[in-house]
């Protein structure tokens, strides 16, 4: 469905409703200029890119739903809902990946806003920060950081974390910890600094630093991206991608069909 927006902040952002899940229908282009808009009124706030397996986790998942409902802005994060939103009649404007964001977004800060690289692997948040400030004449990195394992379990660790990002006031945070982890982390962090941005990007530091390969461009087209991934890490991603992702990706195409041949399906309304 298409819906208006109420939020003053989010009036301007036109958006579809795909299995009962708000998405803000801009480009990647478009949701660059909105956070840095946001910035410069002082104005923070929180990027969710859901993909096939978020989408899922949501419907299945009635806390997981609600985290993703507090987000900022919740954009398309994977071809196969770009496919749903086009069947059921109300197109996505295109795919906005983390992993595309990371350069998008800190190269439109360079020069204006600094940028903190928060999860990963050890030492690729930092040489991941090392990668961009090379390639971005006048990047500011206010810090990198790899949480140890289990460090959510540990209150004097998260406490030293709050403490270290209050002290480096970055303006965007990238967070690398994989979903839920990475939510539920900056739906307890944002707080302490209101006016920043904050975004969870997956693996994507890995995919900076060139430890892990991204699919080329043709396979992200075709939508199997998540096939390459598969490949690379089978015994991890076998669950989420065959057994889990591929019935409710094809259920999602079929209620997307029968959406779009019931009356009202498209109609416009708010979200409340």
């Amino acid at each position: 469905m298409i819906h208006g927006n109420v939020s003053r902040q989010r009036q301007a952002i036109p958006g579809v409703s795909l299995r009962n899940l708000w998405f803000d229908a801009i480009t990647e282009a478009e949701c660059v200029s909105h956070v840095l808009a946001s910035l410069k009124d002082g104005r923070g706030g929180w990027i969710i890119t859901i993909n096939l397996d978020h989408l899922r986790r949501t419907n299945h998942d009635p806390d997981y739903k609600r985290l993703a409902d507090e987000a900022s802005l919740r954009v398309c994060d994977g071809v196969p809902l770009l496919w749903a939103a086009r069947l059921q009649g109300t197109p996505l404007p295109g795919q906005i990946a983390g992993s595309n964001m990371v350069y998008t977004l800190t190269a439109a800060s360079a020069g204006q806003f600094s940028v903190y690289l928060l999860g990963g692997d050890p030492s690729t948040a930092e040489r991941a920060a090392q990668i961009l400030v090379d390639q971005y004449a006048g990047l500011e990195i206010a810090g990198t950081e790899c949480p140890p394992f289990g460090f959510e379990q540990d209150e004097a660790a998260l406490l030293a974390m709050r403490q270290r990002l209050e002290k480096a006031r970055p303006d965007i945070i990238y967070v690398a910890l994989g979903s839920p982890k990475q939510e539920l982390l900056i739906q307890e962090l944002r707080k302490i600094l209101p006016e920043a941005w904050w975004i969870g990007v997956g693996i994507s530091f890995s995919f900076i630093t060139g430890d892990v390969a991204r699919a080329p461009r043709w396979i992200q087209r075709c939508g199997l991206e998540w096939l390459h991934r598969l490949v690379q890490e089978p015994r991890r991603l076998f669950r989420r991608y065959v057994v889990e992702g591929l019935p409710f990706a094809v259920g999602l195409m079929a209620r997307s069909g029968v959406c779009r041949l019931k009356p009202g399906c498209k109609q416009a309304k708010h979200r409340h």
